[in-house]
């Protein structure tokens, strides 16, 4: 098949010099270089295939940021939220005092005048009453009084007139009505 071929040199010492010869220093060279070579080829891969790797974390990693971008985001919007809702809340409620105080001021008018107006009508009534139980009274005053004046008067007139004055007064009281 193939002749091998041998050659000697006398520059390394009369070594015979072989690619496949083992113990020559050439065939580590050559061995070593191929297998360089090949790891180079393979290994290349390796970083290839690492590279996708810490590509897919750097997707992943991304990913993750930008879930957590959103959820700040949204969290901030959130908080605006309820940041706005407490103060209109501060705001309703100090309305809501201020609208409170007002009506109670009000109320309390109210009431001094409805206490005026009350007064003023019990004092009236008390007076009206006064007045009537006044009138009532002069009118029974009277009453007796004019009782006992007549009661007098008979009394008087029993004493002082007898039947002759008695016949002289309608004698003169006819005389007048013709």
């Amino acid at each position: 098949m193939a002749e091998e071929t041998t050659a000697t040199t006398e520059a390394h010492g009369g070594h015979e010099m072989s690619f496949f010869n083992p113990q020559s220093p050439e065939f580590w060279v050559y061995a070593g270089l191929t297998i360089f070579i090949l790891l180079a080829i393979f290994v290349a891969k390796a970083p290839k295939v690492i590279a996708e790797i810490l590509d897919q974390r750097i997707a992943e990693t991304k990913r993750t940021l930008d879930e957590a971008r959103a959820i700040r985001t949204e969290a901030e919007a959130l908080l605006a939220t309820a940041k706005a809702q407490t103060a209109a809340s501060a705001g309703d409620a100090s309305a809501i005092i201020a609208h409170a105080e007002v009506e109670a001021k009000n109320l309390l008018i109210e009431a001094e005048a409805h206490a005026v107006d009350l007064t003023m009508r019990r004092a009236k009534m008390a007076e009206d009453k006064i007045a009537g139980a006044e009138r009532t009274a002069l009118a029974d005053v009277r009453s007796k009084a004019a009782s006992v004046a007549a009661s007098v008067a008979a009394s008087v007139i029993a004493q002082t007139h007898d039947a002759a004055a008695d016949r002289g007064l309608v004698d003169t009281a006819i005389s007048r009505l013709n």
